[in-house]
Parts: C-alpha cells; sequence; structure tokens
C-alpha cells in the first residue's frame, strides 16, 4: 500500500462517526431543540387521561349536553328566541355552554402535554428549532428525507400501530358483541349508556397498547438520537482545540507573559536595595522600605541566565551585589515575586541590609572628601 493510499485510510477513519459525543456536543445540540423524544409517548398519555376525565366527568358533562341541547333547541325554545330577536344571545350563550364542556379535555389536554415532554427532555427552551431554513423547502432535501431510512422505519411504526389499534379495537368489540346487539332494541338513553361504556372501554384499551409501544419508540427514539449525534476522532480533537485553544497560540501567549513579568521585574531593579546572589546560579533583589512594608520584599529573583541578567542590571544601576550562597538559595525557593520575606530570614537580611548601608556610606564620604 502507498503512502498516498494509507493517508486516505486514516483520513477515513478520522472522519467515521464512532465516539460517543462529548457533555459540550450534547449541550450545543440540545440548544438547537434537537433532542431524544417520542411523539408516542405523549399523543399515549393524553388519550389515556382524555379518558380518564371521561371517566370521571363524562355523566355529569353528558346530562348537562343533553340538557342543552333540549332547552336550547326545543321548538318552544326556538320559537320564543326567533319572535323576541334573541337567536344571536342563545347561539352565543350555548357557544359558552359548549366551551365550558369541553374545557376540561382542552386543559387535560394541555396539562399532560406539558408533563409528557417534561418527562421526555424535562425544561427546554429553544427558538432555533422554529427557525425558518432554506434546506427545509429543498427538493432534494425533502426526496432525502423521503427515502430516508428513518422514513422507512416511521411508516413502518405507523403501520404497526394501525394493526395494534385495529387488533385492540376488535377484540374489545368481539366481546361485547352482546351489548352492541341490544342497541336496536334499547332505549335512547340505555343505548346512549352502552355507547359510552364501549367508547370508554375502547379509548382506554387503546390507550394502555400506544403507551406499550410508546416506551419502544421512545428506546428507538434514544438509540437513533445517540448515533444522530456520534463525533468522530477529527471532530474530538477540533472540540479540545476549541476548548482548551490552539497550543501554538497558547504557547505564544505564555511566552509573551512570561516576557512582559520579565520587563517588570527587570524594572523594579533599579530601585532595589541589594541583590543576593550565589555567585552566579541564583539572584534574589531585595527592597527595604521601612515606610510601606513592615519587612524586606522580594522585587526580582531568577537562576542562570535570568541570574545573569538581574546582577548586569544591577551593576549598571549600581545596586550592591552581596554573595551569600544559602541565603540566595533559601529566598529563591520560599519567597515569591512581590511578597515580603519571612521572619525566618530577618537576622541574615538585616546583616546583609546594614553593610550595605555602610558600604553606602563610606562611599558618599569618600566622594565627599
Amino acid at each position: 500500500m502507498t503512502k498516498f493510499a494509507l493517508r486516505l485510510d486514516l483520513q477515513f477513519f478520522a472522519g467515521e462517526k464512532t465516539e460517543k459525543a462529548t457533555p459540550r456536543k450534547r449541550e450545543d445540540t440540545r440548544k438547537k431543540g434537537q433532542v431524544a423524544k417520542s411523539a408516542d409517548v405523549t399523543s399515549g398519555l393524553m388519550l389515556l387521561a382524555m379518558f380518564l376525565v371521561l371517566l370521571a366527568f363524562g355523566p355529569m358533562l353528558g346530562k348537562r349536553f343533553v340538557d342543552l341541547l333540549t332547552n336550547g333547541l326545543s321548538p318552544q325554545a326556538v320559537l320564543v328566541s326567533v319572535e323576541e330577536g334573541k337567536v344571536e344571545e342563545v347561539m352565543i350563550e350555548m357557544m359558552i355552554e359548549m366551551g365550558i364542556l369541553v374545557s376540561p379535555f382542552f386543559l387535560t389536554a394541555l396539562l399532560v402535554g406539558v408533563i409528557g415532554n417534561f418527562i421526555q427532555i424535562g425544561v427546554l427552551l429553544s427558538g432555533e428549532a422554529i427557525q425558518p431554513k432554506l434546506d427545509r423547502i429543498n427538493p432534494l432535501q425533502g426526496i432525502k428525507r423521503i427515502v430516508s431510512m428513518k422514513a422507512l422505519v416511521e411508516f413502518l411504526k405507523s403501520v404497526f400501530k394501525l394493526l395494534i389499534i385495529g387488533a385492540t379495537s376488535g377484540i374489545i368489540l368481539w366481546n361485547n358483541k352482546v351489548e352492541i346487539s341490544r342497541l336496536t332494541t334499547e332505549p335512547i338513553g340505555g343505548a346512549l349508556a352502552i355507547i359510552g361504556q364501549l367508547t370508554f372501554q375502547l379509548g382506554l384499551s387503546v390507550s394502555i397498547a400506544l403507551l406499550m409501544l410508546a416506551v419502544f419508540d421512545f428506546a428507538y427514539q434514544r438509540f437513533d438520537f445517540e448515533k444522530s449525534i456520534r463525533m468522530s476522532k477529527q471532530d474530538l480533537k477540533d472540540e479540545h482545540k476549541n476548548t482548551e485553544g490552539d497550543p501554538q497560540i497558547k504557547g505564544k501567549i505564555k511566552q509573551q507573559q512570561r516576557e512582559m513579568a520579565m520587563r517588570r521585574m527587570m524594572q523594579e531593579i533599579p530601585n532595589a536595595d541589594v541583590v543576593i546572589t550565589n555567585p552566579t546560579h541564583y539572584a534574589v533583589a531585595i527592597k527595604y522600605d521601612d515606610g510601606r512594608h513592615a519587612a524586606p520584599v522580594v522585587v526580582a529573583k531568577g537562576v542562570d541566565a535570568v541570574a545573569f541578567r538581574i546582577r548586569e542590571k544591577a551593576t549598571e544601576s549600581g545596586v550592591p551585589l552581596v554573595e551569600n550562597r544559602p541565603l540566595a538559595r533559601a529566598l529563591y525557593a520560599q519567597v515569591e515575586i512581590g511578597m515580603a520575606v519571612e521572619e525566618e530570614f530577618y537576622q541574615a537580611l538585616a546583616e546583609t541590609l546594614a553593610f550595605v548601608y555602610q558600604m553606602k556610606q563610606s562611599q558618599e564620604r569618600n566622594e565627599a572628601t
């Protein structure tokens, strides 16, 4: 195999979506409104809740509905409303009453719809999912969606749901064939009671069957969603680079920060009182201002090349160099730049600073004479 072919193979495998999505990828996908959700769970719960409401309030709602039709559409009531010119008012009142009758079902559907989505995906507000996109009206994209594997699975699911609903309805009707045969001989009240009972049995059985199917559909949706958000090894590298930053750029930034810190440190050396050396490997610049600090402060420190630059800058600025190997090494290891020295170094630094001050006084006297 040639190097070129091997490189192509490596690029192919690097681009293959084989890795699980990272938390950042999941968060970004969720912000776009892309989540694992089964519409069958919500519709099954809504259908079940509707028939439970019908079971609880059905008799009362049915009685009010019959009374509404009897009182509002009786020949006498219609004649009175026409004679008094109140047809419009009567129709508005009947529509309000009808709205009150169906309001329990509407509110139940709304509440259960919210609960069904919350169970599956929690709280999610995303405007990106409803934004218009040109690819949604692209004919080629539409054809791809129609002939895709996902479309085939959805079609098979729909057919299977129809078969389950048909089989469940057929079983319920067969088990109640005696009651159904009595519908022609029963009075209107008895026939309505039988129809209501059959309707409730059908609705309850179908909703339970749909909920059982919804469990499997939700598992499939989770599987399909996890598959759709998989990442390639290159995607992982790109995300890591975007999260942590490009190593080259980070290296340049750190280098610039070190250079700035070095310049600031070198600017403080002329203000130092003494530079304690090793004499060649370590250099620590000390400044003591009894008016501002209670203890001497380290204004610069370094080893090897940095120590050489500190000594060079100190010599140019006239800052004394004092050799004290143990003190230089200890100060470099234990005290950071800008920090006051610890109490254990007071005695040694006091002797060093006293020696430096004596040297400066001697030089001043010599220059004066």
